[in-house]
């Protein structure tokens, strides 16, 4: 298959819808078989089963997060090289890429698997719901390196513009999950054991479906050579490491929101875990954007197309604007069912309620964060990406939700929360937009120093 810069040439709204339904569908069926998972497990009527899953899944978001910082590795040095022309170095890349993830998913593992306990009583799980939290990671923490292979050749696939085959990746894997959900957890009466079994092996068919597009039919790894694996184990790693404290913040948030949850009583921890599952499922078009406008960046900045760079964060605003809008009135419509559904308390129920018609909305300023994130992360400026993401989780999440709960209660939480997105949205779209800027003036100073009689002859 010729490895051309498709996304250099036509519409970039195209390119940004395109890339971000596609991405969606394959986040948002992966999230949609959570959301499942605690459907099933609280027709249990077990509460215990249900915050288990919420704690475990604070966890669960760090490792999926370290996964995807990996992928990231992937998009935009392989973008890049697709965008200069060469292939050949495209293909190092992906395979050295590919080595790194499987390397440190395993160091992570073997570092994890003895301390999910330690953790789970650290942010708040306790008795019942602390024994099925641990039982639950302990097996879904051992699909890791799976999700990480799975993610790397996803995102190598997106940095080539191939966003078909690259949903199709966590799309099967959702499907997998969402077949064998009920047989292991009501055929088998393993309950939430049975949840994290499925999940595990749903994993595992993500490594099959990824290995098919990137190995068979877009023939895009090379031969590993160690030497060169340390060659490009630098540049690997200085967008890897901001790209995994960028990621590892929103768990930290979380978790710190889990904690402080944890406060007000199961019924608050149950109604933030229901959250946190509509929440992806929900706007996972949102979630998605990142990972959608990194490789057109990428590819044209390779290319040198600072007028499709412009265009493709102004495209990325109008989709993100559009979506918000259309499923945050769709979410204040559907907030009675949700309630029903998930045999919601009145506790859990009024918190539900208070996030589907205040909160939700804020969901668009933190795309604008997902942008500025996808700009520095591809345009070479990854710490830019970490500070922002560490800014919003800490300086953005914990003053502002213990403050807010004072006054508020449990719902002073997801507002505090809502307050820190929209400032830490404005802001790092705003340096997002001077760095593009920045960039374009310093190429357009080469570009005419190049030019000058007197830097010819220095030449």
């Amino acid at each position: 298959m010729p490895h051309t810069a498709k996304l250099t040439q036509g519409s970039t709204f195209k390119h940004v819808v395109t890339m971000s339904a596609t991405g969606a569908l394959g986040l948002m069926c992966m999230f949609l078989v959570d959301l499942v998972d605690m459907l099933f497990l609280s027709m249990l009527g077990e509460k215990e089963a249900v915050a288990a899953v919420g704690f475990a899944s604070s966890i669960m978001f760090f490792t999926v997060s370290l996964s995807i910082a990996v992928a990231i590795s992937a998009t935009a040095l392989v973008s890049k090289a697709i965008g200069e022309g060469h292939i050949e170095l495209a293909k190092r890349r992906a395979v050295n890429v590919l080595a790194f993830g499987i390397f440190f998913s395993t160091g992570v593992v073997w570092f994890l698997w003895p301390n999910i306990s330690h953790i789970l009583l650290y942010i708040g799980a306790t008795g019942r719901t602390l024994d099925l939290a641990t039982g639950y990671l302990q097996i879904l923490v051992l699909g890791m390196p799976a999700v990480m292979i799975g993610m790397i050749g996803s995102g190598i696939m997106r940095a080539l513009g191939d966003a078909r085959r690259a949903m199709y990746t966590t799309l099967v894997g959702g499907l997998v999950n969402a077949v064998l959900d009920p047989i292991f957890i009501f055929a088998f009466g393993l309950g939430v054991q049975g949840a994290a079994i499925a999940s595990l092996i749903a994993r595992f068919s993500m490594v099959a479906v990824s290995y098919y597009g990137v190995v068979h039919i877009h023939k895009m790894l090379g031969e590993f050579d160690l030497m060169d694996f340390f060659k490009d184990a630098k540049s690997i790693s200085v967008i890897v490491v901001p790209a995994m404290l960028t990621n590892m913040s929103s768990p930290l948030a979380n978790a710190i929101v889990m904690e402080h949850t944890s406060t007000f009583g199961d019924d608050a921890v149950a109604a933030v875990a229901v959250i946190g599952r509509v929440i992806p499922v929900v706007f996972g078009g949102l979630f998605a954007l990142s990972g959608a406008v990194g490789p057109i960046l990428g590819q044209n900045y390779g290319a040198g197309r600072f007028d499709r760079m412009h265009s493709t964060i102004n495209s990325a605003v109008t989709y993100a604007f559009v979506y918000c809008v259309v499923l945050c009135v769709g979410l204040y419509q559907a907030q009675g069912w949700l309630v029903s559904v998930f045999h919601a308390t009145e506790g859990s129920a009024a918190l539900i309620r208070f996030f589907a018609t205040f909160v939700s909305f804020s969901f668009f300023f933190q795309s604008l964060l997902f942008i500025a994130i996808a700009v520095f992360n591809n345009l070479g400026k990854p710490l830019n990406s970490t500070l922002l993401n560490f800014g919003r989780a800490t300086v953005g999440t914990w003053p502002l939700i213990v403050i807010f709960s004072m006054f508020m209660g449990a719902e002073g939480i997801l507002f505090g929360q809502a307050v820190g997105s929209v400032i830490f949205g404005c802001w790092g779209f705003y340096m997002a937009r001077r760095y593009i800027d920045t960039l374009e003036a310093k190429e357009a100073q080469e570009v005419t120093l190049s030019h000058s009689p007197a830097y010819n002859e220095v030449i």
